[in-house]
Formats: C-alpha cells, sequence, structure tokens
C-alpha cells in the first residue's frame, strides 16, 4: 500500500473530507487558523492510526494505554503506527530532565560506570580495593565494647519471592537473615510480594571488637564477602546515631578516611535510584526549606499587631500567643515593639526554639494551671506539621511559607557525594550535564581515555555522539541535560521529542507534527528541515500542520485547507 487513504472526514468543522496522501513522504498541511487542519491530522489521522495500533494489542496492555474515540470518518487505510509530536503534552515531573527525556543520560550512566575513576568523596584520593584482613584490621581498631552483627547482602532491592533462596540458606545452614530491615529465623521467612522490592541480608554472625575474637571475626568476614559477591555489612546492634552500620567492599575503599564504597553500576548514577539519589533531597536537587521572609512579611509591625504571620489569626492563634507571652517573661522582650526592634537573641529563639523550658499558664472553667514546657520555635514548628499532615489544604497552608531551594548537601546535583567524586576527564557526571550541549558534545569528543577505557566506551561514546548530534540539529545547542523538563517551552519540548525519535531509529512510521519551526531564528531552521527529511528518509511519514514558507517548499506533497473553515 503506497498511499494513505481518508474518505469522509467530518471531526469537529470538516466537512466530509476525502482526501489521498503518499506514504514515505514529508507532507505539510498549510492554511489560515480554524481551517481545520489539526481536525484532520490529529483529531482524524492521528486518532485513528492509534485506536488501530492500541486495538491490536492485547487486552493486558490496553488497560494500561486507554483507549481513544474513534474519530468521525468514514474510512482510513493505509495507516502505520502513529506518534503524535505536539507542543502541549510537556513533562511535568520534577525527576525529568532533557539528559533522562533523550536517553543521553542513560549512556552517561552506563559511561561512568565502565571508565569512571572513583575518588574518595573526603580527601579526593583515587580510591582503592579493600581485602577482608584490612577490613579485620579496621573493625578490631574500634572499642572492644562494641557489638555488631555480621550481614551479608545477597539481594538488594529486587522484586520476587525468593523462596529458594531461603531453602537453600537454611540448607547451608544460616538460621536468621534481615529481610526489609527485620531479623527473622529463616524457618518463619515471612512470604514475599512478588512484585515489590526486597532486600535480604544474612546474619552470618554476632560478635564484639575483640582482639580475642580475631579469628573468628575473620572467618565470618570472608564468609560474608563470599556469600554477598564482595560486600559485607556490619550492624551496630546498640548504636543509636544515624551511623548504626557500615558497608565494607573488597572492591573499592580509601583507606585514609577509612570508607569503603559498594562497585559502580549504572545505577549507582540515577537519581531515580535509591542507590544513587542524594538520601537529603531524595534525588530531586532542592528542598522546600521555610523563609524568614514570608513568616515576618513586615518587620516594622509588633508580634501583637501579627508580625508572625502563620501564629496570626485562625483558632491556634490565642494558644500561640500565650507561648510567646510565656517566653517574653523568660528572656524578656516585649510583644508590642516592632519586630525588628526585638533583641537579635530573642528573634533567634522564636524563629529557630529555646532550649529551655517556659512557664504557661492555663485558665479552664476549674480555675487556672501553671505547667513547663517547650517552645518549638515557628520553623521547626512548620516543618513538622508539613511532613506529619495527610491533608492537602494544610500543606499548601505551610508551604506558603517555604521556598524551594537547592539541597544543601548535594549543592542541586541530585547525587550521592560519593557518586560525584566519580570523574571522566576530570568532571563528575553532574558537571557534563550542567554543561550546554554543545560544550558537552565537544568535551566528550576531545577527552582522552586510556587504551581500556577507550576500547569499554567506544560503542557508549557513539550513541551519546549521536544523540547530542540531534539535539544540536534541531537548534537546541543552548539548552543543557540537567535542565529540568517542565522548565522547558512547548517548542523545545517538541523539538527534544524530534530529536528522541529520530535516536530511536524507527521505521514505518506516521509522525504527526504541530508547527515544529516555531520559535526558531531562520539560520536554525534549515538544521530543523534537515532532521525533518532526514527522519523521512528513515522510512517513515511526516505530516507537519505547518505555516512557515521555507518547510513548506520543501515538502513533497502540501495539502492547502480553506479558505473557509473544514
Amino acid at each position: 500500500m503506497d498511499k494513505l487513504v481518508v474518505r469522509g472526514a467530518r471531526e469537529h468543522n470538516l466537512k466530509n473530507v476525502s482526501i489521498e496522501l503518499p506514504r514515505d513522504a514529508l507532507i505539510v498541511f498549510t492554511g489560515l487558523s480554524g481551517s481545520g487542519k489539526s481536525s484532520l491530522a490529529f483529531d482524524t489521522i492521528f486518532a485513528e492510526g492509534q485506536r488501530r495500533y492500541v486495538e491490536s494489542l492485547s487486552a493486558y496492555a490496553r488497560q494500561f494505554l486507554g483507549q481513544m474515540d474513534k474519530p468521525d470518518v468514514d474510512f482510513i487505510e493505509g495507516l502505520s503506527p502513529a506518534v503524535s509530536i505536539d507542543q502541549k503534552s510537556t513533562n511535568r515531573n520534577p525527576r525529568s530532565t532533557v539528559g533522562t527525556i533523550t536517553e543521553v543520560y542513560d549512556y552517561l550512566r552506563l559511561l561512568f560506570a565502565r571508565a569512571g575513576r572513583p575518588h574518595c568523596p573526603n580527601c579526593g584520593k583515587a580510591v582503592s580495593r579493600q581485602s577482608p584482613q584490612q577490613i579485620v584490621d579496621q573493625i578490631l581498631a574500634m572499642p572492644a565494647t562494641t557489638k555488631f552483627q555480621v550481614l551479608a547482602p545477597v539481594v538488594r532491592a529486587r522484586k520476587g519471592e525468593f523462596v529458594d533462596l531461603f531453602a537453600e540458606l537454611i540448607t547451608q545452614g544460616y538460621s536468621r537473615a534481615r529481610i526489609d530491615g527485620t531479623v527473622v529465623a529463616l524457618t518463619e521467612a515471612p512470604k514475599l510480594k512478588k512484585q515489590e522490592k526486597h532486600t535480604i541480608e544474612v546474619v552470618v554472625d554476632r560478635l564484639t571488637a575483640k582482639v580475642e575474637s580475631k579469628t573468628r571475626l575473620t572467618d565470618s568476614i570472608e564468609t560474608a564477602l563470599r556469600l554477598a559477591s564482595g560486600i559485607v555489612i556490619l550492624d551496630f546492634v546498640d548504636s543509636k546515631s544515624v551511623d548504626k552500620e557500615r558497608t565494607f567492599s573488597e572492591h573499592l575503599a580509601c583507606h585514609d578516611c577509612n570508607l569503603s564504597f559498594e562497585e559502580l553500576e549504572p545505577r549507582s548514577f540515577s537519581f531515580n535510584s535509591p542507590f544513587g539519589a542524594c538520601p537529603e533531597c531524595s534525588g530531586i536537587g532542592t528542598k522546600l526549606e521555610v523563609d524568614e521572609d514570608l513568616i515576618i512579611p513586615d518587620d516594622s509591625i509588633s508580634i501583637n499587631d501579627g508580625a508572625i504571620a502563620p501564629w496570626s489569626g485562625g483558632q491556634s492563634s490565642d494558644y500561640f500567643l500565650r507561648l510567646l507571652e510565656a517566653l517574653a517573661k523568660d528572656m524578656p522582650f516585649s510583644l508590642d515593639i516592632p519586630w525588628k526592634k526585638i533583641s537579635v537573641k530573642a528573634r533567634e529563639a522564636i524563629i529557630n526554639g529555646y532550649e529551655y523550658e517556659i512557664k504557661m499558664k492555663y485558665k479552664g472553667r476549674y480555675g487556672t494551671k501553671n505547667y513547663t514546657t517547650g517552645f518549638e520555635g515557628v520553623v521547626p514548628f512548620i516543618h513538622r506539621r508539613h511532613s506529619e499532615t495527610d491533608s492537602d489544604y494544610s500543606r499548601d497552608k505551610y508551604e506558603a511559607y517555604m521556598r524551594q531551594i537547592p539541597c544543601h548537601v548535594c549543592s542541586g546535583a541530585r547525587l550521592k557525594p560519593e557518586v560525584l567524586a566519580v570523574t571522566i576527564g576530570s568532571k563528575n557526571i553532574s558537571e557534563i550535564t550542567e554543561l550546554s550541549i554543545s560544550d558537552c558534545a565537544d568535551f566528550l569528543k576531545n577527552i582522552k581515555l586510556t587504551k581500556r577505557e577507550a576500547q569499554i566506551a567506544e560503542r557508549v561514546m557513539k550513541e551519546v555522539h549521536a544523540r547530542l548530534g540531534f539535539l544540536l540539529d534541531v537548534g537546541l545547542d543552548y539548552l543543557s541535560l540537567a535542565r529540568p523538563a517542565a522548565t522547558l517551552s512547548g517548542g523545545e519540548a517538541q523539538r527534544i521529542r524530534l530529536a528522541t525519535q529520530i535516536g530511536s531509529g524507527l521505521v514505518g512510521v506516521l509522525y504527526v507534527l504541530d508547527e515544529p519551526s516555531i520559535g526558531l531564528h531562520q539560520r536554525d531552521n534549515r538544521r530543523l528541515i534537515e532532521t525533518l527529511t532526514h527522519l523521512r528518509d528513515l522510512g517513515n511519514t511526516l505530516i507537519v500542520v505547518e505555516h512557515d514558507e521555507e518547510t513548506i517548499r520543501t515538502a513533497d506533497w502540501i495539502v492547502d485547507i480553506g479558505p473557509g473553515a473544514g
């Protein structure tokens, strides 16, 4: 079939339109605004192509895609699977960036995992591997009273029920394991949900860091390393601190700082994975923090006149005023003077909390009661209530006093410090993605790798250069790979999806585009047209709704709709 045939299209304002179009060609739909270009291209041809493709899939797959309504048309034949590239569907996911949309970031993750040079995030030295004896020596350097259990992480964040694994571990003589954070007997292991990710760590031994236990400790460490492919975790039983666990690895470690690192994998460089994402901001790169300027919008008025915005007005304002009166007596300060005239020490206590307890009076129907309580502070109060609430209304109310600021741990880079310490050509993966696409392409082209690294990276670099080239061809050289998708204009988002489609190398597809030249300078228009013709030459059909004269002149087939509507 070498033609796309439409008979009797009546969608929206179309007046029983019939048309025959060539396949594997660049077709431009042009005409006045409101003439029916989009109704024919998107709401008729694309809609029917998409509907037929979805219908060809299994019932199981269809439930995830949704069904499109059949357009008002008598007959269409010669349709291919259809892809729409319009300017409306911008991705608003805060985790989505130019790099993830175009898959360039996926290839960079693979490149860094295979050819990256890891360094210690503390001292900056290149990291090396640890032997079992070096691990034992570090443990014995701890206080002799330190109690810990030796864990072998045999499964880490993988889906499955692992019934056979539990049976095998029991056969090998192991009796306990920590499953998803809870230590259980293997004979009483819970039935795990197949579609959820689980972490299983075998309890190899329970010990104290005594020199007399050196032989037993060495055996246990070697057993755990063998069982978990070179990784062992120490769980400090009595520790209440954040560093309750410590990971040792046969693979990568800094001996000067006594830090061990996990083996580098592509997921280590993903800010959408717990293995790579910054633990403070969970890979978003920003955090909601309370802004003092929003708490105190007018520092020329007093507390009694409502200087503290979150605590003035509403049902709880009387309670907060009594709290502030009690604090004022303890510090002391006046609630009737302008906020800016209150002492720095008192303002700090009001905003961030007071270290001592204050005396409060409570008047009820049975008289006055005295009691002491802590003063939390406005900022900790808002953070706590924001994290605890399940109400959208309350969450929005507290967020009115907060701003998005770069994460103080990763500085907006989204990744763990140890991941950001891995470099190629003196730059980490975040620094490369912060470059403009043109600078990024130049940097990667001129990068110097060893013979072994070049051999490993050859195919990955080829894919990265190809995708960066497609982005340059559609006039997006000024964007960076780290640019959030939500901040892109409609035209930029459309051209990014166009570059992604070229990179995918699909053949025999019907592409429907909505004014791809919008917002482009004339010098970039020629490169866009070359991109469209390249997509056509791959063996695809392109229908482009366009007003640009140069694009119209380049078309293999022109459909002029009008002068009236439909």
